[in-house]
């Protein structure tokens, strides 16, 4: 990792960390919860040799960059225009966007808001979802004995304190627990937190397991020193604005994303479990109609990009020569 360059650079009203490498036509890299640039050191090397300057911050709330406390500051809004920014701060006019788990949606989003900034997009594991009919926590699943996950993370501190209750292991415990080598990966599991019991029992479980090939102990390490040291509180926020993220995207319904497009996802994600995902994914088309091509990777779980660098690699230098 010590070619990587390091730097922070302002956008949008917050000072932000990005690792970046190579020259040519820009590349930004957007991570998921919980995670940070690291998510892409395989993507950033790769990328780089093939003749693109690749640039993966460390999003909102996470790592090195700023972590506003008010929970409003963590809209998709604010999220794009972080990304517009980025842009700004480097002296860009355009780019290619890539994104993962929540990245996804803020690399879509970008997409849809400002194609003349953002010449494709490539999503990872989320699918670009058009804005529904209702407030996403209203239909989102829940039972007497447990609540989906994302409700589970609506109230301030509760999952904070399961997570950082031990760092390590809650790290560790989300990585394998939906990991392509998990018993039941695919089945969606993960996705509903009992109540009471909250996630650290199940993550304590899952922290158990080996490590499968993709995954080092420096990773780990890694992953767990940026989180002792931030706490969860910032990437939680994301998931506490998803009914207002519904508000304020309302002039966008029915909008699609008209820039080249490519879906990437593992067979075994969880993301694809949820309901109506299989539905969502294969009528993608509909909503991004120069969708490209939909790459599904087979024991592939959650972790698209660090479980399968060398297929992910390949399909993303294979969509940016096709531009």
């Amino acid at each position: 990792m010590t070619d990587i360059q390091h730097r922070f650079i302002d956008t949008n009203g917050i000072r932000m960390h990005i690792a970046e490498k190579g020259a040519g036509p820009l590349v930004l890299l957007c991570h998921g919860f919980p995670e940070s640039w690291y998510s892409w050191r395989h993507q950033i090397h790769a990328l780089a040799a093939a003749g693109y300057r690749v640039v993966a911050p460390d999003m909102r709330g996470y790592g090195q960059t700023e972590a506003p406390e008010a929970i409003d500051q963590y809209t998709l809004m604010h999220l794009v225009g972080d990304m517009v920014g980025v842009l700004d701060a480097l002296g860009e006019q355009t780019a290619v966007i890539a994104g993962h788990d929540w990245g996804g949606p803020v690399a879509w989003h970008t997409a849809l808001m400002r194609p003349d900034r953002f010449r494709a997009v490539i999503g990872l594991s989320v699918p670009y979802r058009p804005r529904g009919k209702v407030r996403p926590t209203s239909v989102m699943p829940r039972t007497d004995d447990a609540v989906f996950y994302q409700l589970y993370f609506q109230q301030p501190g509760v999952a904070e304190a399961d997570l950082e209750d031990d760092v390590r292991v809650s790290v560790r415990g989300v990585l394998l627990r939906i990991a392509g080598e998990a018993a039941g990966a695919a089945g969606g599991g993960f996705s509903m937190v009992p109540v009471p019991g909250g996630m650290r029992e199940r993550t304590r479980q899952a922290a158990q397991a080996d490590l499968p090939a993709w995954l080092t102990q420096a990773d780990i390490d890694f992953y767990a020193g940026e989180f002792t040291r931030t706490g969860f509180r910032g990437g939680l926020n994301w998931y506490r604005n998803i009914d207002r993220n519904w508000e304020i995207l309302a002039p966008f319904a029915g909008a699609k994303v008209t820039v080249p497009a490519l879906y990437v996802a593992g067979d075994r994600d969880l993301v694809l479990a949820f309901p109506g995902a299989a539905e969502l994914v294969a009528g993608l088309k509909a909503f991004v109609p120069q969708l490209r091509e939909t790459v599904m990777l087979p024991g592939c779980g959650h972790w698209t990009q660090q479980e399968r660098p060398e297929a992910v690699n390949a399909a993303m230098i294979g969509f940016l020569r096709g531009l």
